[in-house]
């Protein structure tokens, strides 16, 4: 009989990915993924790319390579947090990852032991709370209002657990919520590490798809002792195929983590690496996601019309001014999960809220993305939603 590691969920389910698995029926309208259009894909200016890449670095790229990653990748990521989030650093700072996932995995390899107190939103990352746990963590959630992470709830957290190692945050456009926390408690983020001697894992998938409001500066900006990581990707604005991340973080962490990852991977694809490199040197990336968050816009709101049109006059949602998801919350239900099941009889998903919670769960929560769908798709899905919700809102 295999003896299976304590990081093995015990009972072998993998609850998420049945959902997911459900939601790909083609017959289904599924908000249930997280996947960018991949009808904006620069599929031709990538293909070119790919081409250049080859004919200047084609040995290099097919060769082992530095586990940091490639130079110029890193350069430019080095280049892009300073003009977007006004971040500053040396190269040594910079660490390319296969997919910001890798970055997660490495932080909680890095830094967490079994007990050790890791902090969360409430709600969070779904996948950040099964890499936490997978290396023992004892996740504490702090409370979220509309503005995100409430900073008060975060210190009086942070009293109750002084010893608590890893603050992890998604400030912009939360995944699942897609809620935004404001600067002042960024500036009070970073202070608080400070005093507390807290490490925070800053993620941001999604800052850049921005469509509404004023842009806010990275909680890292206002790091000035190196309590802050940074984590970005490439996975929402342009390839989520091509796995490519970045974590920018003090000398000694990164110094760390490239350590992790070589035993890991040893590094990340060069191929991707070389051709992205020549994709942002011979592309506007910035009109690229401009034009990403042109569609993205139009279909949020599609869907917050057709939540008002189709769903119980008490359901509240959230309204994000960017990224790919709203959070829904439907007063008088218990069983979210039963509530997903009659849903996919009506042919149309969600992702209930039950996976972003790392204690309790809120009951009558679920997560709806607006990114992956296509406009005459997204009445007719929230139509059928709408349905099954009128019956169990009374």
């Amino acid at each position: 009989m295999v003896k299976f590691s304590s990081r093995v969920p015990a009972d072998g389910t993998d609850a998420v990915g049945s959902i997911l698995k459900a939601a790909a029926d083609p017959r289904i309208i599924s908000f249930a993924g997280g996947l960018p259009a991949p009808e904006l894909f620069p599929v031709t200016e990538m293909k070119a790319a790919v081409e250049r890449a080859f004919d200047k670095h084609g040995r290099e790229l097919m060769q082992y390579g530095a586990a940091k990653g490639v130079p110029a990748l890193r350069e430019w990521a080095l280049h892009h947090v300073a003009e977007k989030e006004g971040i500053h650093g040396e190269l040594e700072n910079v660490l390319i990852t296969t997919g910001s996932e890798q970055a997660l995995d490495l932080v909680g390899k890095a830094l967490v032991d079994p007990g050790d107190v890791v902090l969360v939103e409430q709600p969070t990352y779904l996948c950040a709370v099964d890499v936490f746990k997978s290396y023992g963590a004892h996740l504490v959630s702090v409370a979220m209002d509309n503005d995100g992470m409430r900073t008060d709830a975060l210190e009086e957290t942070l009293k109750a657990h002084p010893d608590a190692k890893l603050l992890y945050t998604v400030p912009n456009f939360q995944n699942p919520t897609g809620r935004t926390i404001p600067l002042a408690r960024r500036q009070k983020m970073a202070e608080l590490a400070a005093k507390y001697d807290l490490t925070i894992l800053e993620d941001n998938p999604y800052g850049e798809i921005r469509f509404a409001g004023q842009h806010v500066p990275a909680v890292k900006s206002f790091d000035h002792d190196g309590h802050v990581c940074y984590m970005g990707t490439f996975s929402k604005t342009l390839a989520p195929g091509f796995r490519l991340g970045w974590i920018v973080a003090n000398k000694r962490i990164v110094d760390k983590l490239t350590v992790l990852k070589q035993s890991a991977d040893l590094h990340t694809d060069n191929l991707a690496q070389y051709a992205t490199v020549e994709y942002v040197q011979n592309n506007d990336l910035d009109a690229h996601v401009e034009e990403i968050s042109a569609l993205y816009r139009k279909r949020k709101q599609l869907m917050i019309e057709g939540i008002k049109k189709y769903f119980p006059s008490a359901v509240k949602y959230t309204n994000p001014e960017g990224g790919m998801f709203l959070w829904v919350e439907v007063p008088g239900v218990d069983d979210t999960v039963a509530v997903f099941k009659e849903c996919l009889k009506n042919n149309v998903a969600f992702v209930p809220g039950d996976p972003f919670f790392a204690g309790k769960p809120q009951p009558g929560a679920f997560r709806l993305n607006y990114s992956n769908m296509a406009e005459d798709q997204i009445e007719e899905g929230l139509k059928r939603l709408g349905e099954v919700l009128q019956k169990y809102v009374k």
